[in-house]
């Protein structure tokens, strides 16, 4: 694997090696002792898949208020996405700024998102299958969200986005500390 760090303090974009022959390829997309020796999340304890039918289709931006706050493993498995993440760590540097990232079936880019981050993403094709790993368990009492298009941020979406569920609509400004 590839590490690569970003603009925002303690995310990663991760590089999967592909080793390819006649019938495809293998490539570890995890291992704890290489994230450790990085510096980052090396225990994850859930994993989860979500399917996204349509293109344009936004989900975000969440994240887990503490103590139930996680790290996240993201990573395309079919279709592609625009994967964005907000830093919204008071006190951090990089406080309200964001990164997007392409992450795709055919690129196997993978994208660490920090405890104190929020994150969602845009599908760019139809049918697009989306793996995390997950450093903390699911409390559903501890969810929360910001808005895809909260002036907080400014991010920019690189679609129009076309569909989204009402809970993800309906997100507050984000309050800026």
């Amino acid at each position: 694997m590839i590490f690569t760090k970003t603009a925002l303090q303690g995310a990663a974009i991760i590089d999967v090696e592909r080793h390819e022959d006649e019938r495809g390829f293998f490539a570890r997309t995890y291992c704890e002792r290489e994230f450790a020796g990085h510096g980052l999340p090396a225990r994850m304890v859930q994993a989860s898949t979500s399917l996204t039918r349509r293109k344009g289709t936004l989900r975000g931006m969440h994240y887990q208020a503490p103590p139930h706050a996680e790290d996240k493993l993201v990573r395309c498995a079919h279709g592609a996405i625009w994967d964005v993440i907000v830093d919204i760590r008071p006190g951090s540097p990089t406080y309200c700024r964001w990164i997007g990232v392409e992450l795709s079936e055919a690129n196997g880019r993978m994208l660490l998102v920090p405890q104190g981050f929020a994150h969602g993403f845009v599908t760019l094709t139809d049918d697009a299958v989306v793996v995390y790993q997950i450093s903390a368990f699911f409390a559903p009492d501890a969810g929360r969200g910001a808005r895809h298009d909260d002036p907080a941020f400014g991010i920019e979406w690189p679609v129009p986005v076309t569909g989204m569920s009402d809970k993800d609509a309906r997100w507050p400004d984000f309050e800026r500390a």
